[in-house]
């Protein structure tokens, strides 16, 4: 941004009126630089709440989380911006700190950012790696390359953003989110996942159905060589 200043001053004592310097001052925008591929944001939290609406984008009908100790509760972390505090909603790992989730979606993503929100405890998640469009990954399948991965860092009020690489998450119909690892603790707990982006509707290829008569029948095929009296004419 830069700023002009209009001064005259004197030149052989005389006054020379509306010179204009152009003396700019550039303001370097205020930033954040963070390790780790996360950032916080500077936004109003009621634009928060529109941007990270997702969720509302995902078949949770056919979302599945694996070793989670109550089943059906790792679709309940994914909710609204406003009730990502809420601590009554989480889901907790079983047999050890590993969670995996399979997210559908209703259509065509481009993942912009996820935030991630737990308890200021060792059962926080400290790893979250992502697979793009590998739908009813198990635990067997997690030792390939992830897509991308993150280092987290504690975070009690979803306020840090990790950032997808574009590129390779713009057109995501399937998400994979596996969390390998806490802080050192026997299970890991998350309370909120939020999910931002762009949706676009998925394209559907109807199937058209033909039915081919193998003997036609009379009612089906008025006959036009009919006479007045409905008899055929010789």
């Amino acid at each position: 941004m830069f700023y002009w200043f209009k001064i005259s001053f004197k030149l052989s004592n005389q006054m020379v009126p509306s010179v204009i310097l152009a003396a700019a001052i550039t303001i370097m925008p205020h930033s954040h630089c963070h390790g780790h591929g996360h950032d916080h944001d500077h936004v109003n939290p009621d634009e928060l709440g529109i941007h990270y609406n997702l969720f509302q984008k995902i078949d949770k009908d056919n979302l599945q989380c694996l070793n989670e100790s109550i089943d059906g509760a790792g679709k309940t972390v994914f909710k609204s911006w406003d009730e990502r505090l809420d601590r009554n909603q989480f889901v907790e790992s079983d047999a050890d700190e590993e969670l995996l989730f399979n997210i559908p979606f209703t259509g065509n993503v481009k993942l912009k950012g996820i935030k991630i929100a737990s308890e200021d405890t060792d059962s926080h998640p400290a790893k979250l790696r992502l697979f793009k469009n590998k739908p009813n990954m198990t635990f067997d399948d997690v030792s390939m390359e992830p897509d991308q991965e993150f280092e987290l860092q504690k975070d009690t009020e979803g306020i840090l953003e990790y950032n997808p690489k574009i590129v390779t998450f713009s057109s995501v119909t399937h998400l994979t989110m596996h969390f390998p690892s806490n802080f050192g603790a026997e299970n890991t707990k998350i309370y909120y996942i939020g999910l931002k982006g762009e949706w676009t509707q998925g394209h559907k290829h109807g199937v058209t159905i033909c039915t081919y008569e193998a003997r036609p029948m009379l009612d089906d095929h008025k006959l036009k060589h009919l006479d007045s009296v409905n008899k055929p004419i010789d």
